[in-house]
């Protein structure tokens, strides 16, 4: 009887073995439910050996294997086993990360188009020509015959489009097949200037096969619509395209213009918000070649595509890329050696650059690519600093920022007030004992959330009700101190009655039709003062926006991180890339009691290329990456002796079988060493070449996982960090 090996879900890096009556090669990268233990799970057969290792008579049947879909492909299985390699992960736990839930218990899954292509048929001409009484289904039917084909999503956003499912029943439109994907909507496409006309050139002028190329444009200066020119030239080729957008807050607005631009392609969208039947059926879709776009977060890049011809990658540079939970892998990476393993091009692009993107380039590894001008706007905004070591701040707020935000308002323009701390403060203190609102569970504070009435944890979630005095000594004049977003939205709305405050945050947002509700409200003109957090840093365009004002930006020039400097540059150009990205004028002031560091110099000049190679210089002489390469081994217990004591020991078996060039560091707790009632701690071993580290990791992993450890202590191994 037929042997299939199965990769399952499970902390183990073994494969088990399975017998199947009418297994054949046909079925590798099928997905299969398989006995295990007392239950069942599910898994991707990933081999026909001859023999097993186990005794044939011990091997128990496969119960069911999934033929309703095509296979994953070979390419796939490679990539989801480079992932496991390189992450030192278990295969199946990385099959069980880059499979939609329902594919994943093998389930039953359709490819059908959940969003088809709809067209005028010959009776509803007819009954647009004919003398009819006029109808809501009419009215629609003339909006389409002026739009042409489009997408049911498209057809339902029309003013008529409620009616969609009415003039379906009646037959006057029905659904179409794409006669060509890669057909732009009619109406004509915006000019390109010179230097984005030179980039998509560039790219499409280079030799086939695989090229890495990073785009460095400014914000406003048109990458989106290099990446959808680069778009258009592959599917004409008849290729396949992935885009990857580092937050879901992105996807609504990208994914709209993606499919404006393209109505005849199938434009998937693939990220963790969606429901398992539509990303399954996104996933399907991929997998048989019927997706023309993919769309999506970092867990699209684990999406099948046969007819793959370009990666796109936007803000390169963003953390959300790298998982930060199981299996901490980084999806740019993974984008990059995708690239490389189908012999296509990736373009990365941002604003700011990662260092280790920046110093690709220049070493040659990268290409690069320039667009130093807005597409629009005829200049970049002016960037001012504002000394407030000697001025009486007002909730945060200088007196040349509430000046500035009171003549956008005479003007009819909007400003932004840019705080990256949600919530009213950062913690609520009683003056007479010094008690704060510590959270019970984490080394944090419990932040004041004054609207609500609550205290809540940003770490843990933890939730308790503002005390009416304090808990220790009984005081009722406890005070919050600091200041969030909420407490900003409230002192400007007092400074300015008559303005539309708007707060944009977690908060706010919860939801996508929350957040698609705010930026709807903020394109229309609905707020005339916006308050937001990193939220509103990137990807979003805003005309009439001409005032962006930093708030508590000073904090991350004293972080402990090496990356702190970096992150703080980054999110201050891509903020204030929000101002004036249109016909208006834009300025960015920034409040701090440091207006000569060289970061907020750089910033002043819009200097990218002064800062990244001013930081670089000091990683080079710190020995920090790109110019080492690191592994994380984090453990966290009920208590920080026992996590810190596996550490210990594992820094031991380390030393032993470390090889030139390898450094082990000591034992620390993290930062927040207690997150969720649980203690933490951290171990670095870090290594002058990539090679060198992999191979000692592949090592001492395979040590740590002989090792016996108490029930409630758990490890993780994290390759590349981020967070040290």
């Amino acid at each position: 009887m037929p042997i299939v090996r199965v990769s399952l879900p499970v902390p183990l890096l073994q494969l088990f073995d399975y017998t199947s009556e009418d297994a054949t090669v046909r079925d590798l990268g099928r997905c299969v439910r398989v006995p295990f233990g007392r239950g069942e799970k599910s898994g991707v057969i990933v081999g026909l050996p001859g023999a097993s290792d186990v005794d044939p008579s011990r091997l128990k049947p496969v119960r069911h294997i999934q033929r309703e879909v095509a296979p994953l492909p070979a390419d796939w299985l490679e990539l989801v086993g480079f992932v496991a390699h390189y992450y030192h992960a278990p295969l199946g736990e990385v099959i069980a990360l880059a499979l939609p839930p329902g594919l994943r218990r093998a389930d039953a899954v359709s490819d059908r188009d959940a969003d088809p292509l709809l067209a005028l048929t010959d009776e509803g001409r007819a009954a647009l020509e004919a003398d009819r009484r006029a109808s809501r289904a009419l009215s629609l039917l003339g909006e389409l015959n002026v739009a042409g084909v489009v997408r049911r999503s498209v057809a339902r956003a029309l003013p008529s489009g409620e009616s969609v499912g009415d003039a379906l029943r009646r037959g006057w439109i029905a659904a179409v097949k794409a006669s060509d994907p890669a057909e732009c909507r009619p109406g004509g496409l915006p000019e390109l200037t010179a230097e984005q006309l030179a980039a998509v050139d560039a790219v499409t002028g280079a030799p086939p096969g695989f090229v890495p190329w990073l785009l460095h444009g400014v914000t406003g200066s048109g990458k989106t619509e290099v990446y959808l020119r680069l778009a258009a030239r592959a599917l004409q080729a008849g290729r396949q395209v992935l885009m990857l957008v580092p937050e879901i807050a992105l996807t609504p607005q990208l994914e709209s213009r993606v499919a404006g631009r393209f109505p005849s392609a199938n434009v998937v969208s693939l990220h963790s918000a969606l429901a398992e039947g539509a990303r399954s059926r996104g996933f399907v879709q991929a997998l048989e070649g019927h997706a023309d776009i993919v769309l999506g977060t970092r867990l699209s890049v684990f999406a099948p595509l046969p007819r793959l011809g370009l990666i796109l990658v936007d803000e390169e540079h963003d953390a959300s890329y790298k998982q930060q939970e199981g299996v901490r892998y980084s999806a740019r990476d993974i984008a990059v050696w995708r690239a490389r393993q189908r012999a296509v091009p990736v373009v990365l692009g941002s604003a700011t650059p990662s260092l280790e993107s920046w110093q690709h380039v220049r070493e040659g590894r990268y290409r690069g690519l320039r667009l130093t001008a807005r597409a629009i706007a005829s200049a970049l905004p002016t960037v001012r600093r504002i000394d407030t070591r000697r001025l009486r701040l007002d909730e945060g707020l200088s007196p040349a920022l509430q000046a500035a935000i009171a003549t956008r308002l005479e003007r009819g323009e909007q400003s932004l007030v840019f705080l990256n701390r949600r919530g009213y403060a950062p913690v609520l203190s009683c003056p007479s004992c010094g008690w704060v609102s510590q959270c019970p569970h984490c080394s944090a504070n419990l932040v004041v959330h004054l609207a609500d009435r609550r205290l809540r944890c940003h770490h843990c979630g933890c939730d308790h009700g503002i005390p009416p005095a304090c808990p220790v000594c009984g005081n009722q004049d406890i005070q919050p101190f600091g200041r969030g977003t909420q407490r900003i939205e409230a002192r400007l709305a007092e400074l300015f009655p008559a303005a539309r405050v708007l707060r944009v945050d977690r908060d706010s947002a919860r939801t996508r039709t929350q957040w698609e509700s705010l930026l709807a409200r903020i394109a229309v003109g609905d707020a005339d003062i916006l308050v937001g957090t990193q939220m509103m840093a990137k990807g979003h365009d805003f005309p009439n926006l001409t005032l962006v004002g930093v708030v508590g930006a000073d904090a991350s020039l004293h972080a402990a991180d090496f990356r702190a400097p970096e992150r703080l540059f980054q999110q201050l150009m891509q903020v204030g890339g929000r101002a004036g990205r249109a016909h208006l004028a834009g300025e960015v002031l920034i409040q701090t009691e440091y207006p000569d560091h060289p970061l907020y110099r750089c910033l002043v000049r819009h200097d990218f290329d002064a800062f990244a190679a001013s930081a670089l210089d000091e990683r080079r002489q710190a020995g920090f990456p790109p110019f080492t390469f690191q592994a994380m081994l984090r453990a966290d217990a009920p208590a920080l002796d026992d996590a810190m004591a596996f550490l210990a020991h594992a820094k031991r078996l380390a030393q032993d079988a470390a090889p030139e060039g390898l450094r082990v560091f000591d034992a620390v707790p993290m930062r927040l060493t207690r997150l969720a009632r649980r203690e933490r701690a951290q171990l670095l071993v870090e290594a002058d070449a990539r090679s060198v580290l992999q191979e000692f990791v592949g090592r001492w992993i395979r040590m740590l996982r002989g090792q016996r450890v108490g029930r409630e202590l758990r490890w993780q191994l994290d390759i590349d960090p981020l967070d040290v």
